[in-house]
C-alpha cells in the first residue's frame, strides 16, 4: 500500500523507481493513516521498545539486577514484603548480610541516558536518515517527538504523494462528503502530487485545502482523471508554482483546451494515452512553451508534420524528447525533428515502428550531443543503425536496443567501438549469439548490461563476461544460458557487480 523512493535510497520491493508514493490523507490525530502497512501497529509498538534503538551505550552493569526485587521468583523477595532502604550509610532492611553492602536503589543511568537519546532531537535527525522513505512513514506515528522531527520537508524531498480520488474525502454522519485534511503533507512541504482519478471538482478542492497549492507545488501528474478543458485552466491558472505537469490517460480535454491552458513557465510536458492529442496539440506546445526543456510524448495520431513545429527558441532549450508509441512517424518526421531540436542530449524513438537505417543515420549525424539514445521496440532497425551510431555518437553513455530483433553479433561488434558507452540494453535480441558477446569484453567503460531474454546465449559465453571487471549491474532474467553454476561463479569474479536473476 506503500510505494515510497527517494534519489538516496537503496530501492526494494516495495519502491517503484519513477519515486511516486502512495501517502494515505491523514487521520484526525494527525498521526497519519495506520493503514500504511499490515505490520504498522507491531512495527510501532516494536519501535516503541528501546531495545529498537541502536545499542550505542554498553548494558547495564549485572550487579544492578537487583532493581526487579518487586517480582516474585526465586532469589528474589516476595512481593509482599518490600525491601526499604535504611539510612544512609545503613544496610537495607530484611537483606540478608552478604547484600547488605549494595547501594541505595536508583534508576540506572545508562536506562536514563538511553530514553534520553531516543527523544534527543538532535540525535534524531542524523540516525533517521538512515531509513528508506516508508519506513520513515511508519516511524512518524510512534511519538510526538519523532513525528516533529521526521515531518521536516528535508526528509522528504524527491517523494511524490500519490492521493486517489475516493481517498481525499470522508463521509460524514449526515452523509454528506468532506475533504480530507492535508495539513501534515504542507508540514512536510511536499512540492509534487500524482492524483489519480479526480474530476475538476477535486482538483478545485485540493487547490483550495492544500496550503502550499498556490505557489509552493512545482510538480502535478494527473492520471485516469476526467479533467475538462476548464479544469485544465482553472489549474494551470491557480498554481502559479507549476513548472511540471503529466497528463496520462486523460480523454476528456481536447487541443483547444491546451491552447487555452498552457502557461509559458511549464519547463517539463507529458502527455500519454490521451486520444484527443494530434498534431495540433504539438502546435500549441510549440507555441505556447518557449522555455520547454523536456517533452514526452505517447500519441498514435501525431505525424512528421508535427515535427516541424518547434520553434527556434525551443531549438535551444529543449534537451529530452521522448516519443513513445507515435506510430504514424517516419523517417521524414526525423528530418523535420533533428532540424527543430540540434541540441537534444537524450532521445526515445520507442515503439515508432516506421522508423529506419535511415532516420537513425539522420540522428547520428544531426544530434552529436547525444548522451541517451532509445531505439526499443522499432522492428526495422538492423545492424546497419549501430554502424551509424558508433561512428557518429561519440559522447554517447546510454543506448537501448531492447526487441530490436534484426539485430546479430555484426551490430555488436561496431558498438564495441565505443568508449563512452556505459549502459547497454539488449533485452529479448533473439539474434544475438556467444560469437557477439564476445565484442563486449573489452568495453571496459560498461557499468550496466542487460541480456534478458536473449534466448542463443549459452553459459559458456555468459561466463567470459567477467572480463568487464568495471560492471555494476547485469540483467540475465529469462536467459537459458544463466545457471546456478554461472551466479556462483559470478559471485566470485565479479564481486561488486548487482547480478539480476
Amino acid at each position: 500500500m506503500l510505494n515510497m523512493s527517494t534519489p538516496s535510497e537503496l530501492k526494494s520491493p516495495c519502491v517503484t523507481r519513477n519515486g511516486m508514493v502512495k501517502l494515505p490523507p491523514s487521520q484526525p490525530n494527525g498521526l497519519g493513516s495506520a493503514s500504511i502497512t499490515k505490520g504498522t501497529p507491531a512495527a510501532k509498538n516494536r519501535l516503541c521498545q528501546s531495545s529498537s534503538v541502536p545499542s550505542i551505550l554498553p548494558p547495564p552493569p549485572s550487579s544492578l539486577s537487583y532493581h526487579h526485587h518487586h517480582l516474585d521468583g526465586p532469589g528474589m523477595p516476595h512481593a509482599a514484603a518490600p525491601l526499604l532502604p535504611s539510612e544512609p550509610g545503613k544496610p537495607l532492611v530484611g537483606l540478608k548480610p552478604a547484600l547488605c553492602q549494595l547501594p541505595p536503589l536508583t534508576l540506572p543511568k545508562p536506562v536514563l541516558l538511553e530514553r534520553q537519546l531516543v527523544l534527543d532531537e538532535k540525535l534524531l535527525n542524523r540516525l533517521l536518515w538512515y531509513f528508506t522513505t516508508a519506513e520513515k512513514c511508519v516511524l512518524a506515528q510512534v511519538c510526538k517527538t519523532w513525528r516533529k522531527v521526521l515531518y521536516q520537508p528535508k526528509f522528504w524531498e524527491g517523494v511524490t504523494p500519490i492521493l486517489h480520488a475516493k481517498e481525499l474525502y470522508t463521509l460524514l454522519p449526515n452523509g454528506e462528503k468532506e475533504f480530507v485534511s492535508l495539513q501534515a503533507f504542507a508540514l512536510r512541504g511536499f512540492q509534487s502530487f500524482c492524483l489519480v482519478g479526480v474530476s475538476d471538482l477535486d482538483i478545485c478542492e485540493f487547490i483550495d485545502n492544500y496550503p502550499l497549492s498556490k505557489k509552493g507545488v512545482r510538480s502535478v501528474s494527473l492520471k485516469r482523471s476526467t479533467i475538462t478543458d476548464a479544469g485544465l485552466e482553472v489549474m494551470l491558472e491557480q498554481m502559479q508554482g507549476l513548472m511540471h505537469l503529466e497528463l496520462s490517460g486523460c480523454n476528456d480535454f481536447t487541443e483547444a483546451g491546451l491552447w487555452s491552458s498552457l502557461n509559458a513557465r511549464l519547463t517539463s510536458l507529458s502527455v500519454s494515452d490521451c486520444i484527443n492529442v494530434a498534431d495540433d496539440a504539438i502546435a500549441a506546445i510549440s507555441q505556447l512553451l518557449p522555455n520547454l526543456s523536456e517533452l514526452t510524448l505517447q500519441a498514435y495520431h501525431v505525424t512528421d508534420t508535427a515535427m516541424a513545429y518547434f520553434t527556434a527558441k525551443q531549438g535551444y532549450t529543449t534537451h529530452t524528447l521522448r516519443l513513445h508509441s507515435c506510430w504514424e512517424i517516419t523517417n521524414h518526421g526525423v528530418v523535420n525533428m533533428v532540424h527543430s531540436l540540434p541540441n537534444l542530449t537524450s532521445l526515445s524513438l520507442s515503439g515508432c515502428s516506421k522508423i529506419t537505417d535511415d532516420g537513425v543515420e539522420l540522428v547520428a549525424e544531426n544530434l552529436r550531443k547525444l548522451r541517451s539514445l532509445d531505439l526499443s521496440w522499432c522492428p526495422r532497425i538492423t545492424d546497419m543503425a549501430l554502424e551509424y551510431i558508433a561512428c557518429d555518437l561519440h559522447k554517447l553513455e546510454e543506448l537501448v536496443l531492447d526487441r530490436c530483433v534484426r539485430i546479430t553479433d555484426t551490430g555488436l561488434g561496431y558498438l564495441s567501438t565505443m568508449s563512452s558507452l556505459r549502459s547497454l540494453y539488449l533485452r529479448w535480441c533473439c539474434q544475438v549469439q556467444d560469437f557477439g558477446l564476445q565484442h563486449l569484453f573489452g568495453m571496459r567503460s560498461l557499468r550496466l548490461l542487460s541480456l534478458a531474454g536473449c534466448p542463443l546465449l549459452t553459459t559458456t559465453g555468459l561466463s567470459g563476461l567477467i572480463q568487464l571487471h568495471e560492471l555494476e549491474e547485469l540483467e540475465l532474467t529469462n536467459c537459458p544460458g544463466a545457471t546456478a553454476e554461472l551466479f556462483k561463479y559470478y559471485s566470485q569474479h565479479l564481486p561488486h557487480c548487482m547480478v539480476i536473476e
